[in-house]
């Protein structure tokens, strides 16, 4: 029998400590830099101030959605084979001396995406390399600050698109980033273009009966209809 997503959520521990902090950029790289402490953590710094989360705290629930996610994007760009896409989620994102951040979700489209090559940083240096196309993250005990700092840390970053995965809601919240560089709520991706997110909402609904895998094979059921439509 598979455990539902709704069967597992009480495992979750219910609340971090994560909290922002007033830090200076050499407070983010100690943490940064500091061996075999950085594995299990995610860094975000915003022109003064720290967040440090405990990854290892965030449990099944995260790891059941932070697992989908990935199998969406391939089958969604299954279907647009001429569609060259990286995904990088996780890696951590900078702007020297100003901001950085590491999303659960990162989509670069087209053939200029970060590369690594030996004796480089391992890091995505925003100097160097455009921003995403898409990033988003996977909100079980850090909801409010993904849909407040974050969203306002993102959105100076300019990044174009920015998914807030909600769950214990199992919903998505998508933003598309405006002229006047403030996030609007949409109903259609532009990254994934023409993918309504209240499909991706309906695939995360199937978790309180089904595995991760059935539920995105359920999404690649729609999408083949979706296409014909």
């Amino acid at each position: 029998m598979t455990a539902s997503i709704s069967r597992v959520i009480q495992t979750n521990i219910t609340a971090t400590a994560s909290q922002w902090k007033t830090a200076t950029w050499e407070d983010y790289l100690a943490y940064r830099d500091t061996p075999n402490d950085n594995d299990n953590i995610g860094l975000c710094f915003n022109c003064d101030r720290l967040l440090v989360i405990d990854i290892a705290r965030e449990g099944i629930n995260h790891a059941i959605i932070n697992n989908l996610f990935p199998m969406l994007f391939a089958i969604w760009f299954s279907k647009k084979s001429e569609q060259i896409f990286s995904l990088l989620g996780g890696c951590l994102l900078e702007k020297p001396k100003k901001q950085a951040a590491s999303p659960d979700l990162m989509l670069y489209l087209g053939s200029e995406y970060p590369t690594w090559q030996t004796g480089e940083r391992r890091y995505i240096n925003l100097e160097q390399w455009r921003v995403p196309n898409l990033v988003g993250e996977i909100s079980d005990t850090t909801l409010t600050i993904d849909l407040d700092e974050k969203k306002y840390l993102y959105a100076g970053l300019g990044i174009p698109e920015y998914w807030v995965v909600d769950v214990k809601g199992l919903r998505v919240f998508a933003f598309q980033l405006q002229s006047n560089g403030k996030y609007q709520e949409c109903e259609t991706s532009l990254a994934l273009s023409g993918l309504p997110i209240c499909l991706l909402n309906q695939t995360l609904e199937r978790l309180n009966a089904e595995t991760n895998g059935s539920a995105a094979m359920w999404f690649a059921q729609q999408i083949a209809s979706l296409k014909k439509e």
